[in-house]
């Protein structure tokens, strides 16, 4: 019924576009739920290697067809320098009306730094992908694992493909992203700050851009930013290559470099890609080699609460409805809280304000803070320092903070822990005093 279902909602030109080494299907998504009204046309090419027999890598293109892809493919594929290899190529969607365009959607898919594209990714358009059927009986069979996935777009596609996997690395672990659009048009900006505190994933990326990239110095500078953003790779320890030239706003560059790309992300397949050691301090100091999340079957602790005292008991933290910032008082002997101020500064990219879902303190007097981000980790001055991805996709419910153990439960009753070197202070134990970490 599902691949029904998904033949129904997809128009699919039952004839091919055939070469003699692949062929490309044509396909259309109407109506996504996750951009209600949308039309997004999409290529599926299938090299002359594929069998349907068991799953193949894929390379997902977006913005359709870029850097000659399919033929370079063609080459590299034959040539034993990348694996069998499906591609899937999508265009941004649109809604129009008989010939006129009402609304283009390619900025609000592209350049946002949130989940939905690759939601949408995930649950619409590989599924669509799949449901086609060859002339001669073949099935198109996609791997569920990340490792042999690869990603790629140019701009605001360039930071997409970059946003879906930093954000889901159980779709993709493979990037190639030229003149990505890491300006203030939707959030990208943030991303060499965000890259040095999350905890490294399993990602390698190939970057580029040209020193004359400034497409729009409204929203920023284009080769600049993808140089900070290489060079937060540099320091988070990821496994990357960055090319940079003197080009502009382009994909010619990008097309003379897309076959190296391809060898330098596949090289060694089928090795799996690894996450690299951070440079991040605090990372190095609370995270333990080999100890990771786990799926835990005991009972979930207690949950933290939406405010917290310090281990000394003389600062007490709280949310505040519909900020970014926590608020922070005093407490003196009596117990009595004096001296508000905003003081803990939260990172939210998705710029919805949902309230925190838990934090407490650790002994030696940082911050843990459940947001829907992760575990935002904040040191005595009110900064984030660190952010612990959840193990899950699915919403987060409850957390809590025990000995040295983190625990999650997600919407569905499923509870992960991990250990680290940190200790909670729990609500209620004596007063501990705690080494100052200075003025900041």
């Amino acid at each position: 019924m599902k691949k029904l279902f998904l033949l129904f909602i997809a128009i699919i030109s039952i004839s091919a576009m055939a070469t003699d080494k692949s062929i490309i299907i044509d396909g259309k998504i109407n109506n996504s739920k996750f951009y209600p009204g949308t039309v997004h046309e999409y290529k599926v090419y299938i090299p002359k290697q594929y069998d349907g027999k068991k799953p193949a890598c894929i390379y997902l293109g977006l913005d359709v067809i870029l850097y000659n892809a399919t033929a370079v493919m063609d080459t590299l594929i034959a040539n034993g320098e990348m694996p069998v290899t499906i591609g899937v190529f999508v265009k941004p969607g649109r809604i129009a009306n008989d010939s006129t365009v009402i609304r283009y959607n390619r900025s609000n898919e592209f350049d946002r730094i949130d989940d939905t594209f690759a939601r949408f990714i995930e649950s619409e358009l590989l599924p669509m992908a799949e449901s086609h059927i060859l002339a001669d009986g073949r099935t198109i069979k996609i791997s569920k694992d990340p490792n042999d996935r690869a990603i790629s777009g140019a701009s605001s596609s360039g930071i997409a493909s970059f946003n879906t996997t930093f954000l889901r690395p159980d779709l993709f672990s493979r990037i190639y992203t030229t003149c990505g659009t890491f300006v203030s048009m939707r959030g990208g900006h943030e991303y060499p700050a965000l890259i040095r505190k999350y905890e490294p994933r399993p990602i390698r990326v190939f970057i580029h851009d040209g020193s004359n990239d400034i497409w729009n110095a409204l929203f920023g500078h284009w080769y600049e930013q993808n140089q900070l953003v290489a060079s937060a790779l540099e320091f988070a320890g990821y496994e990357y290559k960055a090319v940079w030239d003197d080009g502009n706003h382009s994909i010619k560059n990008g097309s003379r470099l897309f076959p190296q790309a391809m060898r330098y992300l596949w090289k060694d397949y089928p090795q799996p890609v690894k996450a690299g050691k951070s440079k991040n301090n605090m990372l190095q100091a609370i995270l333990l080699d080999g100890e990771n999340w786990a799926k835990y079957d005991g009972k979930m602790p207690k949950a933290t609460k939406k405010s917290a005292t310090s281990p000394d008991g003389k600062l007490f933290t709280e949310t505040e409805k519909n900020s970014d910032w926590l608020i922070s008082y005093t407490v003196d002997a009596k117990g009595k809280k004096s001296n508000r101020q905003q003081y803990y500064w939260l990172h939210n990219t998705l710029h919805q304000y949902y309230d925190i879902i838990g934090m407490l303190y650790a002994t030696d007097g940082n911050l843990y803070v459940a947001t829907k981000m992760g575990i935002q980790i904040c040191d005595h001055s009110g900064r984030v320092r660190a952010i612990l991805p959840y193990p899950t996709t699915s919403d987060i419910a409850a957390f809590a903070f025990e000995e040295n153990n983190l625990y999650v439960k997600d919407i569905n009753g499923n509870i992960f822990t991990r250990k680290i070197n940190a200790t909670a202070h729990p609500t209620g134990a004596p007063n501990v005093t705690y080494k100052s970490q200075g003025e900041g």
